[in-house]
């Protein structure tokens, strides 16, 4: 299934707004308390604006610059911005599935130019097959009605495209648990197809898979549980670059880290966990085989 090109929605616009606000903000000595006051707005909304999680209007950025005595010459890139917030990515059209918090993720993940991921449990969904991905769903959303599962499995199998698109693909580094393999999904049909697709995926020039063995002893993803770590393309002279992120998926729901010492702790994990990884072809080969 083909994604559209060119579009990252209101992701990136609302984070890159918020994250000028808050800075602005902070630069003129304000709580978010004070912040709030001021503006007659609750902490809440300020505190939505500067994570990214909600859009803006050009109206409300004025006010915003005007009370954090911003220098007049951002007033215009910034409202610029404010109506960039409103943007509708291609997986609007999927809203009525898409769980509580995820749209965000999906927005990063359309924008980010290499995605370094570590999986404890299931294979990651940019590299799950449609068999895999619908008993996964079935399995662990039993309330869920067929068209509902059919919108899903669509959904996951267009994010895709950013692995396989001829034009600047996502860079795919991914440090996968060896029960992955192990583990049944589905039927021996589903579990073989998604071997089959794996060991696809690994010749993959921007695609690297590695295999933490059951018998490596202890590593440092056996505290960070399982994680994406997003990393952004290079912007141009004189464009502030946008930090990399990491998803986490709780129980009760997603969680975005962008501060410097949590990303950082979080790469130093991977860079860990994959001293004690191998190539996984001879990994997958090996459980394939033993497959009816």
């Amino acid at each position: 299934m083909g994604l559209p090109q060119g579009t990252t929605g209101s992701t990136m616009p609302r984070r890159q707004l918020g994250r000028q606000l808050r800075d602005l903000r902070n630069r003129a000595g304000m709580t978010t308390r004070v912040a709030a006051q001021q503006l007659e707005w609750s902490e809440a909304k300020i505190w939505r604006i500067e994570t990214g999680q909600t859009s803006l209007r050009s109206l409300d950025v004025e006010a915003m610059c005007k009370v954090y005595g911003a220098p007049p010459e951002l007033l215009e890139p910034l409202t610029a911005l404010a109506r960039d917030t409103k943007a509708r990515g291609w997986w609007t059209a999927y809203g009525d599935v898409i769980p509580e918090g995820f749209e965000v993720y999906i927005g990063l993940e359309e924008a980010a130019a290499r995605l370094f991921t570590y999986e404890n449990e299931l294979v990651p969904g940019l590299l799950q097959t449609e068999g895999y991905t619908r008993a996964v769903l079935t399995a662990a959303h039993p309330e869920l009605s067929t068209d509902e599962v059919d919108r899903r499995v669509r959904l996951r199998q267009a994010r895709q495209a950013l692995v396989t698109r001829a034009d600047a693909p996502l860079r795919l580094d991914v440090l996968l648990n060896e029960p992955v393999l192990l583990r049944r999904i589905g039927s021996a049909t589903v579990a073989a197809e998604q071997l089959d697709h794996l060991r696809r995926m690994c010749d993959l020039p921007n695609v690297r898979i590695r295999l933490v063995p059951m018998d490596c002893g202890y590593h440092d993803g056996m505290n960070s549980g399982r994680f994406v770590l997003l990393e952004f393309p290079e912007v141009q002279s004189g464009e502030l670059p946008e930090p990399p992120v990491v998803y986490v998926e709780a129980f009760t729901g997603p969680i975005y880290l962008d501060k410097e010492p949590e990303t950082t702790r979080f790469r130093t994990a991977f860079a860990s966990i994959e001293t004690v990884t191998v190539d996984a072809r001879a990994g997958i080969e090996d459980v394939r085989a033993s497959l009816p």
